[in-house]
């Protein structure tokens, strides 16, 4: 990675008659977390992304819409330009290769390669694909289809202009060899060293005839054919530095791009077609082209004839942006294939957002608005020297670290080492107990210590997530009652530990990441509310109807004996497991007066569940106290709430209390 105050990363210009899907979003919030975090660290970023509107494709879109190509990419840009808004894109430049400027950089480029005699006129005879816009030789055409999109293709013969290509293929190799970091990954940085190792390069066709194609920017040296659509679309890097750039003076002062983040099916385009014509032009080659992998859907192919392309709006619609965000740079190492499913998402915001960033955020805040009058504590004596030493240790590893994993691009590894701080801290609360530590006067410095050890956590962990959820990060900030504006570089000393805290004034507010309630896979439907209890001894049913004629006297009669309960096996009873579960959370079910809704860790797992405590018990009250639930209950729906178990308490018609222990008992433990 570069040294340099600047930093320059770039996304692929994306094809304007495509439907934004997983796979643009993937690429532009990577980009965008890097920009976010080296805005940060204080670097002059300049991020670029656009839409490529050239070529064969738009043209017969445009004339089958009857309209002209030009008012047709008008039409679909905004398909773009919206949802890098609702994905909280931060960049800085959105080019398009009809813009103007873009067209005469083109065209100098153009000019300045065919005076050094490095573009010259030829025939050429080959299978060419429409879709993909290029040709193909003999040996890469089986059954008459297009190696790369499986179409029909057809062989064509034409004069065309070439790029010598060719002739950098040593030169090429070579920058490869001695830039280890040139492309990335590994993988990917072998394979394009093996094709120039065993397969001679040809020189590259740049320009198609305007009797086939006339949507595309004429070259200056023959108004009878316009560029090919790549030569086209490559330049932009560069073009764009010079007329989109606010408040700076025109020139290359960002070249060379530090990074071209781009999918792995156009590594060969910008590894080899976009360095040789920078070699070509005499410019210097960007510092990294990181090649991402695939997404698919369930374990398939994403494609239109499938169904199966996953929405990026709709992703939004329903997790939120920020929680979308998390998890394309979570579930998969960047760089690799990644399989995306509904219910890894669901799982991914349930377990690593709702119940842990955003639990110790509700949990920390509420018990310093009850204990400290909002007010974050000083800190007091320690309560738990070895756990609190290992959390000050993460803390003071964790900058550097992240950087390291900036700079890797492995953003999954940043964000596993953000969320075994957040664990850590879970652990530390769980054992030090603090709604114990808070009824006693005599414990308050040990509370203080709690509560400061945890809200400095948070601190921390909202500057390392801001790159990847800015909207929660800042939200979290404000709950704190801290004056950080994440926009803008922070100083060295704001990452620190044990930078100024105690005193702030906390403004806790909305859950940060509600739990997505979903159906799991396979379970039957659950009505949304509950089924009519059956008629008990303490819950009597309806009157029965009145008599038609007066009622026989009655003959005394001894009383009934009582109903003795079924008996079951032992077998039967074996089938319930009893588990001792920690409360972590408890708040009411809006519209009941009964209904509690508790979140719960069993120990290598959290669940939420739904109990009719609520008359009994005020929620706050249940807070760190070990229950006894039904781990294998099947999942209902209470008011709409999904429910994960039963608590076990003890009551006919009203609860009179809740199944506990007398000793403490570890959270998962079976119960016997």
């Amino acid at each position: 990675m570069s040294t340099r105050d600047t930093f320059y990363i770039t996304t692929p210009i994306y094809y304007v008659n495509d439907v934004p899907h997983i796979g643009h979003a993937y690429t532009t919030v990577a980009a965008d977390v890097l920009a976010r975090y080296w805005r940060l660290r204080g670097r002059d970023v300049f991020f670029l992304t656009g839409l490529d509107e050239h070529g064969q494709k738009v043209q017969q879109a445009a004339a089958k819409a009857g309209i002209d190509p030009q008012a047709h990419c008008d039409r679909l840009a905004p398909q773009f330009t919206n949802l890098w808004d609702r994905l909280n894109i931060s960049h800085n430049a959105f080019i398009r290769t009809t813009d103007k400027p873009h067209q005469s950089v083109v065209q100098r480029y153009l000019q300045q390669l065919f005076d050094k005699q490095l573009i010259y006129k030829a025939d050429y005879t080959g299978w060419y694909c429409t879709f993909d816009e290029r040709f193909w030789t003999e040996k890469d055409v089986v059954g008459g289809l297009c190696p790369d999109c499986k179409r029909p293709i057809e062989q064509l013969s034409e004069h065309n202009y070439f790029f010598k290509m060719g002739q950098y293929q040593e030169q090429l190799q070579r920058h490869i060899l001695e830039h280890p970091d040139f492309i990335r990954p590994e993988s990917r940085r072998n394979e394009v060293l093996g094709f120039l190792q065993t397969q001679k390069l040809g020189d590259l066709s740049i320009s198609r005839p305007k009797s086939r194609l006339s949507w595309g920017i004429e070259l200056p040296f023959d108004k009878d054919y316009v560029t090919y659509v790549w030569f086209d679309a490559l330049v932009n890097y560069i073009s764009a530095l010079e007329y989109l750039p606010q408040g700076q003076p025109a020139g290359l002062r960002y070249w060379p791009a530090d990074v071209h983040l781009v999918g792995k099916d156009i590594l060969t385009t910008h590894a080899v077609y976009w360095s040789t014509m920078l070699m070509a032009l005499e410019q210097p080659l960007p510092h990294t082209i990181f090649a991402h992998g695939w997404w698919t859907v369930d374990g398939e192919k994403m494609s239109k004839s499938r169904g199966n392309v996953v929405d990026p709006n709709k992703m939004v619609d329903q997790f939120g942006t920020d929680a979308f965000r998390y998890f394309l740079l979570r579930e998969v190492p960047f760089g690799q294939d990644g399989d995306f499913s509904h219910s890894a998402l669901v799982t991914t915001v349930n377990a690593k957002l709702a119940n842990g960033i955003g639990n110790l955020l509700s949990r920390t805040l509420t018990m310093i608005e009850r204990s400290c009058a909002g007010v974050i504590p000083e800190r007091g004596p320690a309560v738990l020297p070895e756990l609190e030493q290992r959390i000050e240790e993460l803390a003071a590893q964790l900058p550097g670290k992240t950087e390291t994993g900036f700079n890797a691009l492995q953003f999954r590894d940043v964000l596993l080492m953000i969320e075994e701080l957040n664990g850590c801290c879970d652990e530390y609360i769980d054992k030090s107990a603090p709604w114990k530590l808070a009824k006693q006067p005599e414990t308050q410095p040990q509370l203080h210590t709690v509560l400061n050890t945890s809200a400095r956590a948070l601190r921390l962990l909202a500057l390392l997530l801001y790159p990847f959820m800015p909207k929660a990060a800042a939200q979290m900030i404000e709950q704190l009652g801290l004056s950080l504006d994440l926009s803008r570089p922070l100083a060295a000393e704001a990452g620190r530990w044990d930078a100024p805290l105690a005193g702030s004034k906390i403004q806790k507010g909305a859950s940060l990441f509600p739990r997505i309630e979903s159906k799991p896979q396979g379970a039957k439907p659950v009505s949304d509310t509950p089924a009519s209890p059956q008629p008990t001894a303490a819950a009597p049913s309806a009157a029965p109807a009145a008599p038609q004629s007066p009622a026989p006297a009655a003959t005394p009669a001894a009383a009934p004996a009582p109903a003795q309960p079924a008996q079951i096996s032992i077998d039967d009873f074996m089938k319930i497991q009893l588990k001792a579960a920690k409360v972590l959370a408890a708040e009411r079910v809006p519209k009941s007066e009964k209904l509690l809704k508790l979140q719960v860790s069993l120990g290598t797992e959290q669940r939420q569940i739904v109990a009719g405590i609520g008359k009994k018990y005020e929620p706050e009250a249940l807070v760190g106290k070990t229950i006894v639930i039904v781990a294998n209950l099947k999942p209902a729906k209470l008011m709409g709430i999904e429910s994960q178990g039963m608590v076990l308490a003890a009551g006919d018609s009203e609860v009179r209390g809740l199944a506990t222990f007398v000793e403490d008992v570890e959270p998962g433990t079976k119960v016997k």
